[in-house]
Parts: C-alpha cells; sequence; structure tokens
C-alpha cells in the first residue's frame, strides 16, 4: 500500500496521529532509499514539535527495530541482559558491570558505540586494548555469548539500519533533543539483540544529554513504557552526571579503572553505579530476589576472582592482549603530564562534566568528525571530588597529553571546570522507574 509523504507529514504538522500501517510505511520506504532525506528531515521535525503518543511510538520503534537483522540468541540458556548508558563522562560501568553479571550467571549481549560528542564510547576505549576486536559478524558474536556468557562488541551494520540514517538526519537538522526519538532510537537497538530484559542508565546532569531531571525522568519513561509495550522488562536508573563518574576520563585510562573495579578497588561513586545497575540485571533475570541479595552474590564474584576472569576470557575470545588486564603499564600511554592545581583553599563545589568531556576530545582522546583518529592514551585524571576539602596548589586534575597544541586548547576548559567555595554534593542515584 503505497501514502502520499507530503500528506502524511502535513497531518503530523497539525497534530494528528499517524496510523500503524502508515507508520511502517514511512519506516520501510525510508529504509531502501524510496523517500527522500528533504521530505523525512520535515517529518521529523514534525515530530520534534508534536511528538509520539504511545501507540504511535509503539509502532515506530518495532518498524525501525525490524528494518534490518533482529538477533536470536534462544539457544543461550541464561537469561539475557543488557545494560544501555545515555552518555556520560568517565562512563567505563559497562567494562567492569558485563563481568560482574556474566559471572553471576547473566548472559550479557553487550553491543555498544564509539563516543558522540563530549561523551566518550566503550568501544573506542575497548579498543585501547592492543588487538581487542569489536566487529564481530553474529554467529561468532553468538557462539562467544554461548561458551562464555557475554560479548563487548559495537553494533552490528546490519541491525536497525533505519535507525543509522534517521540519526544522521537529526544529527544535522537539529532534531537530536526529542524524547520520542531519542527513545526509539535506543530502544530499537537493544531490542533487536533478542533480549529477556534491559537496564537503563539514564544520566542527569551538566556531562549528559539530559541536563535537567524532569525531562530525564520523562525520557526513563518513555522507554520503560516501550519496553512494556513489546513484553520487554525494562528498569531505568536515574544517576548523576554533573561531574565526572570515577577519576579517568579518556580511553586507556578508563580500562584501568574498570580492572580496578573487578579486582576489588575503583572510586566509591564508580564502584557504587556498578553495582546499583548489575543488581537490577540480577534481579530482573531471576538469579536473585532482591538487590540486597544480588549484591552479596556480586561482591563473592568480585572477591573470588570470577568476575576478572570473565573480562580476561572476553578478550582472549576477541583476539586482545590480555596481558594488560595484570599489566596496565602496555596500555597505550601519553608522553606528558600536566598537574592542574587549586588556586586557593576551600571545598569543591562543581567539577563540570561537560566542560572536562570537552577538553578530553580536544586533546585528542575524542572525536570532533567522524572520520578524526582518536589517540587511545590521552585523557585526564580528576583527583578531587565535589564536596572534597582542598588546599592552595593541590592537585585537581592530571592531564596526560602528548599534542602540546591540543594541550593548550584543552587547559583553560579544564581549569574552568573546577569552582572552589563552600557547597554540598549532588546525588549520585536521583531513583529509578520500572
Amino acid at each position: 500500500m503505497a501514502f502520499s509523504f507530503r500528506r502524511l507529514i502535513e497531518r503530523k504538522r497539525d497534530g494528528e496521529i499517524l496510523r500503524d500501517e502508515e507508520i511502517r510505511w514511512i519506516i520501510g520506504e525510508y529504509s531502501r532509499g524510496a523517500l527522500p532525506d528533504y521530505q523525512m528531515s520535515a517529518l521529523l521535525m514534525a515530530i520534534f514539535k508534536e511528538g509520539l503518543d504511545q501507540a504511535e511510538l509503539a509502532v515506530w520503534t518495532d518498524a525501525m527495530l525490524h528494518s534490518g537483522d533482529v538477533l536470536d540468541f534462544s539457544h543461550v540458556a541464561a537469561p539475557k541482559i543488557d545494560k544501555h548508558s545515555t552518555g556520560g563522562v568517565g562512563d567505563k560501568v559497562s567494562i567492569a558491570l558485563g563481568p560482574m553479571a556474566a559471572a553471576c550467571g547473566v548472559a550479557v549481549p553487550m553491543m555498544s558505540g564509539r563516543g558522540l560528542g563530549h561523551t566518550g564510547g566503550t568501544v573506542d576505549k575497548l579498543e585501547s586494548i592492543p588487538g581487542f576486536r569489536t566487529e564481530l559478524d553474529p554467529s561468532e558474536f553468538g557462539v562467544i555469548l554461548e561458551r562464555i556468557g557475554m560479548v563487548l562488541a559495537g553494533q552490528s551494520e546490519t541491525l536497525v539500519p533505519a535507525d543509522r540514517r534517521i540519526y544522521a538526519l537529526r544529527d544535522a537538522t537539529g532534531t537530536v533533543p526529542s524524547i520520542p526519538l531519542i527513545a526509539s532510537s535506543i530502544m530499537s537497538k537493544k531490542l533487536a539483540e533478542g533480549l529477556d530484559a534491559l537496564v537503563l542508565d539514564v544520566k542527569v546532569g551538566r556531562g549528559a544529554f539530559m541536563k535537567d531531571l524532569d525531562r530525564a525522568r520523562l525520557l526513563a519513561e518513555t522507554m520503560v513504557g516501550i519496553g512494556r509495550s513489546v513484553g520487554t522488562p525494562v528498569v531505568a536508573v536515574l544517576t548523576d552526571m554533573n561531574q565526572p563518574l570515577g577519576r579517568a576520563v579518556g580511553n586507556a585510562n578508563e580500562i584501568v579503572e574498570a580492572i580496578e573495579v573487578l579486582k576489588g578497588g575503583g572510586p566509591p561513586d564508580l564502584v557504587e553505579v556498578c553495582y546499583r545497575l548489575t543488581e537490577e540485571m540480577l534481579v530482573l533475570g531471576g538469579i536473585e530476589a532482591d538487590r540486597p541479595a544480588a549484591r552479596r552474590r556480586l561482591q563473592e564474584a568480585i572477591s573470588s576472582g570470577a568476575a576478572f576472569e570473565k573480562l580476561e576470557q572476553v578478550v582472549e575470545a576477541q583476539d586482545g592482549d590480555p596481558r594488560v588486564l595484570h599489566d596496565p603499564s602496555l596500555l597505550p600511554r601519553a608522553g606528558h603530564e600536566e598537574v592542574v592545581t587549586a588556586p586557593r583553599d576551600g571545598y569543591v563545589a562543581r567539577i563540570d562534566a561537560f566542560d572536562i568531556g570537552t577538553a578530553a576530545l580536544r586533546l585528542g582522546g575524542g572525536r570532533e568528525r567522524k572520520e578524526d583518529a582518536i589517540d587511545p592514551a590521552v585523557g585526564l585524571s580528576v583527583e578531587v571530588k565535589v564536596g572534597d576539602r582542598v588546599e592552595t596548589g593541590q592537585p585537581l586534575a592530571v592531564v596526560a597529553w602528548n599534542n602540546g597544541g591540543k594541550l593548550a586548547d584543552s587547559l583553560p576548559m579544564i581549569t574552568a571546570a573546577f569552582e572552589i567555595s563552600d557547597q554540598l554534593g549532588t546525588p549520585l542515584v536521583y531513583g529509578e522507574l520500572r
């Protein structure tokens, strides 16, 4: 059945509801190149202005999901649960969380992305491990998942191709900050993994895409609702991203910090977020009845070395060099360091995660353009947290750099990210939605 795309644009522009068959036709035709970008851009702007109701959004997401491959891991007996973060600074949670969950009996088919703007990407971090392959075909992905219980890979080119095309248009037409379009983009990709359940880490604050708690909560509610509409349990946890998570911001240095967590160390805020999200995975998978029991099991997986061993197994299976897990000095290291110090005595009132993330990007740790190469060795170590007492000259951050020009471009932003005064910190976890 064919429709008038112009008429559909006009109807959505005027706030009308699109029918199921119309939405499926739009996604199908655009995926096969039969609809022009300029008209799809107009429709996306209409959706940005008028939104999609719950029924429209469910069909839009389902049509996106089925625009390409849908993975089938029914041969894997364990509950298949993934975690997705909406993006932050210093967010290396997936690299520790996956092994923790897998060591406790959850199968984790984790498909992650690359850095986007000021936020880091799990795939970029993993590729700082020498030899590590993040591109796996579906059959190899399934074999590793069944054998080890987890995979750490990039998104397949054949998974939800409609989203790849539509996101590129959103990025170019100012329609990225649309909650229905964000929610459908995330959920279509995750549901295409053939999951039994999903945990979402919805970041809130200066370093997140959702700066405002009310909008973050609305995004979380929207994604939980999509999961409910297709019978997939989803839990969304809202966590703080006003300051970087943990100490390390970069690529190779974030791998080191994730290893610390799996060995029973790591910064308290990073450890808490890792446990909080993984507890939800164990409860959703029926491994434990409640979060306190799940935490005890996770603590045992850490103390016994089982979680660290899972990371070793995955690195070996994906052709990475497992020696780096025992000797992090084998990871890429920058040639120079610069220390940023406190200008006066006082309390750390603010560490602007957006500025820190942007500075790491400018050092070479991220991409300003898609074709930019990443330097895995550069980054920052943030030595303080909001609420800490500091004295004049005390280190606030240590900057690892290779290019003097990029350092000069980054330092003013790093210095400005820290505010010293009297102020209490913000909460780490704001709540959850089911």
